[in-house]
């Protein structure tokens, strides 16, 4: 005879295991929780998604390896792409060497335009980033891979640290901090990966900036 009576208790016990299986995953000091928490900061910016965030000719601040592209109207001689030297210098046609590291796009071209002026009519200079390669951040000490990592305005530590693939097994997870210029000075401030991977005191998982070192002892 077939049970109807199974059937039902069967399906009943089915729905509260779905049920416990989903709100196990909201626990946040549960493994699955933190494995989803994981899988979720892995993804890095690619650089076209830097790229296309960043690039505001008015804001963004030209970095060390950045690519540019200088186009001067009607004069092909003078425009072309420049790489960024570990100076903080270009080299442009007729105006020679230029620093341009913590300038702006258009203030490059308004500083391009002034210096061409003796050699063209009415320069009209435009800049543009071709590829960005300035922001960048150091990762060292006990990770699965150590080395810069690109970032974009929405990086925090723990994204860094799952793209970098986790932390080995004799990490000081709780002793991890950032090494941050500031002015002249360098700052360090502490960053505890099991309290902020248990959804506790996530406020230490900040925003990184460019330049940052994230060192795991």
């Amino acid at each position: 005879m077939f049970c109807f009576l199974c059937v039902g208790l069967a399906r009943g016990e089915s729905a509260r295991a779905k049920t416990q299986l989903s709100d196990d995953r909201q626990k946040p000091g549960n493994s699955l929780a933190r494995a989803e928490i994981s899988a979720a900061s892995a993804k890095p910016p690619t650089p076209e998604e830097v790229k296309k965030e960043e690039i505001d000719p008015t804001a963004y601040i030209i970095g060390e390896q950045d690519s540019l592209v200088i186009t001067v109207w009607k004069e092909k001689d003078i425009s072309g792409g420049a790489v960024v030297r570990p100076d903080g210098k270009i080299t442009v046609p007729l105006v020679g060497e230029i620093k341009v590291v913590g300038m702006t796009p258009v203030q490059l071209q308004t500083l391009l335009a002034e210096k061409l002026k003796p050699f063209v009519t009415v320069p009209q200079v435009t800049v543009a980033v071709a590829e960005i390669r300035s922001r960048k951040v150091y990762l060292i000490g006990h990770s699965a891979r150590e080395g810069p990592f690109m970032i974009n305005s929405s990086t925090t530590i723990l994204q860094i640290i799952a793209q970098a693939g986790g932390l080995k097994d004799f990490a000081k997870r709780k002793k991890i901090y950032i090494l941050r210029k500031q002015g002249s000075d360098q700052v360090r401030i502490p960053f505890n990966y099991d309290d902020v991977i248990q959804g506790r005191h996530i406020e230490q998982n900040i925003l990184l900036q460019p330049g940052d070192t994230i060192v795991v002892p």
